[in-house]
């Protein structure tokens, strides 16, 4: 690529990160950072999470002077291998030679990135590095740095955050207080946690633009996928039935693909580039926990802020998503990992199983409503069974409007509203 072009363009990529974002929200996973490492860091997540703005903000907050280049800018699309000490370069003239820390953004985007990364770890420089594809990115650094990377796992906001962003008063208890909190989860419920969505009028524009980016450019493009349109309809069809079990076999047969193993591979591109996430069933047994698996969408601004939306509104299943990737942000802080549990086809699953090495640490279950006493004997009594064959005590009901703690069978159960569940003190 000319070099006096690719100046030109981290010259005014530049221009955008010179003045500081007073307005940035603070972001858990800011605490991750290993500023003085001689690791990469590296943060993955789902196009437009606020990757690139928590590095800036990281950075800027400790008064680092860093260079930054954006390599999913289209004028760079052309970008080889070769380039990238060319790159270096320009961007040594932008920043000065002294510079001691780099950002750049969507590595991913050129071939053969993992030997540019290790060459600058090697030279003593600190690198920040952002990626909206897990496997191609966990897979290069795990084979070409050796464990000497730091990874962070960056989602949309919380509802915590979201609040932070909106100014909600999460303190006060007047009723007008508390119906601004109210009216706010109910906004998050419908619109996610994308950060530049909060700003948008037009959301379903924006929601429609973010998932042809994905679908076209961080999978049909990059795993060369010749019918980008079965996999955009299969991406509508999951997020459609957003918190369901996964059937492969229906999948090939509904959507004319060769072969079960087609439909995994398609589902997988999916997962890679976080656009839904993946739940197994709990079990000691390997293929079943692969076999069983449920699927949830990154983010409830995808459900129905699209063209061919047509799932139905059951806030259950979008409270159900809420819960699941915010226990995904906790387990990531405790190195936890989260599953579902049914023992047997006629038995009532149990929606999340929080594990510690292998061991059952709480259950956590959802339901929208549980004021008749049909509904709150069934999802209790899941809690309850799944709770004496997992040996696990720590109970959880999240619902909708209530708090309180109920002796069901001489367990407790902590009955949490999910509001209240959601900006709980001490969780990310």
């Amino acid at each position: 690529m000319d070099e006096k072009k690719l100046l030109q363009v981290l010259a005014e990529q530049k221009e955008e990160i010179t003045a500081k974002h007073n307005s940035w929200v603070s972001r858990y996973e800011e605490s991750l950072f290993e500023l003085n490492s001689s690791l990469a860091q590296v943060v993955i997540g789902v196009r437009r999470s606020g990757k690139s703005t928590l590095c800036h903000k990281v950075l800027q907050d400790h008064g680092i002077n860093y260079a930054y280049a954006n390599l999913d800018d289209d004028r760079l699309m052309s970008l080889t291998t070769e380039d990238l000490n060319t790159l270096l370069l320009c961007l040594y003239q932008l920043y000065g030679t002294d510079i001691q820390y780099i950002l750049l953004d969507e590595i991913q985007n050129v071939d053969g990135w993992h030997l540019f990364v290790n060459r600058l770890l090697r030279q003593g420089l600190h690198v920040f590095v952002t990626g909206s594809n897990a496997k191609l990115l966990s897979s290069e650094l795990a084979t070409h740095l050796t464990g000497r990377y730091n990874e962070i796992r960056l989602y949309p906001l919380s509802f915590t955050e979201y609040c932070a962003f909106h100014q909600v008063n999460l303190h006060d208890i007047t009723t007008k207080a508390e119906a601004a909190r109210k009216s706010a989860f109910l906004e998050y419920l419908q619109y996610g946690g994308f950060p530049e969505l909060q700003s948008v009028s037009n959301k379903r524009a924006y929601i429609q633009s973010l998932l042809d980016s994905i679908i076209l450019k961080d999978i049909a493009g990059r795993f060369k996928i010749r019918h980008a349109e079965v996999l955009r309809t299969i991406a509508n069809h999951l997020i459609n039935n957003s918190c369901q079990e996964t059937n492969y076999k229906s999948l090939a047969e509904n959507f004319g693909l060769s072969s079960t193993t087609t439909a995994i591979k398609y589902v997988d591109y999916l997962k890679q580039a976080f656009l839904i996430g993946l739940l197994n069933k709990h079990s000691f047994k390997s293929k079943i926990r692969l076999r069983n698996n449920k699927a949830y969408v990154i983010d409830t601004g995808f459900i129905t802020n699209r063209e061919n939306a047509l799932s139905q509104e059951n806030l259950g299943w979008r409270l159900e998503n809420v819960v699941y990737i915010e226990l995904l942000r906790r387990a990531a802080k405790e190195f936890d990992d989260v599953y579902y549990y049914k023992r047997s086809s006629q038995s009532k699953e149990v929606d999340f199983v929080v594990c510690r090495q292998g061991n059952a640490k709480e259950l956590v279950q959802v339901a929208y409503e549980i004021e008749s006493t049909k509904t709150f004997n069934r999802e209790t009594s899941a809690l309850i069974n799944a709770s004496e064959s997992l040996r696990c005590d720590n109970l959880t009901l999240v619902c909708f409007e209530e708090s309180r703690d109920e002796l069901v069978k001489g367990r407790t159960i902590r009955i949490r509203n999910a509001l209240e569940w959601s900006l709980e003190p001490g969780k990310v």
